[in-house]
């Protein structure tokens, strides 16, 4: 039987280098966290709250995370293969340095987020909400970011080779190259 917590809430407590794998958890919350070195892979998450939580070296593979609070959580290290994030909140989130080619983050909010020096090759990032996120020197090969929110974003700072955009996206590439738009 997995492991489940519903409605729990914790607060500034360490969960470091502690087996989670499989955990479940549904409307709980985990505000200022600490689960460096922890295993959650194969975990599932819903309407759960993450909040300015540490996920350092955790392995995360094949976890799911379903409408939950990731906001400003430090990502540095983690495993993120078969990671999934359904119209969760990554707003302020340090995930620089990740592969995370093909990951589907469509409608995600990732207001701030930082994704320098990551690998969003063929991601889909339609509709995700990405004012002013760090995007230096991350590849965006064939990405799709139509319907995004832009606003405040680089792309000229980032490698975007055959990357879609829609008309509100290639003003903004247009802007970060130095064009004048009018």
């Amino acid at each position: 039987m997995k492991p489940e917590l519903e409605n729990e809430t914790f607060e500034n407590e360490s969960f470091r280098g502690e087996d989670l794998s499989e955990l479940r958890t549904k409307n709980c919350t985990f505000h200022a966290c600490d689960f460096t070195n922890a295993r959650l892979n194969g975990s599932e998450h819903a309407a759960t709250d993450f909040a300015n939580s540490t996920f350092e070296n955790v392995n995360l593979f094949g976890a799911s995370f379903d409408r939950c609070r990731l906001l400003g959580v430090n990502f540095a290290a983690a495993t993120l293969t078969g990671v999934e994030l359904k119209g969760c909140d990554l707003s302020y989130a340090l995930l620089r340095g990740h592969d995370l080619t093909g990951i589907d983050l469509r409608d995600v909010k990732a207001q701030e987020a930082d994704f320098s020096e990551s690998d969003l090759a063929d991601a889909d990032l339609r509709g995700a909400d990405l004012t002013r996120a760090r995007l230096h020197n991350t590849q965006l090969r064939g990405a799709d970011l139509r319907d995004a929110t832009l606003d405040g974003v680089d792309l000229g700072a980032a490698r975007i080779e055959g990357v879609k955009l829609d008309l509100g996206g290639a003003v903004q590439l247009a802007r970060s190259l130095g064009a004048d738009v009018e």
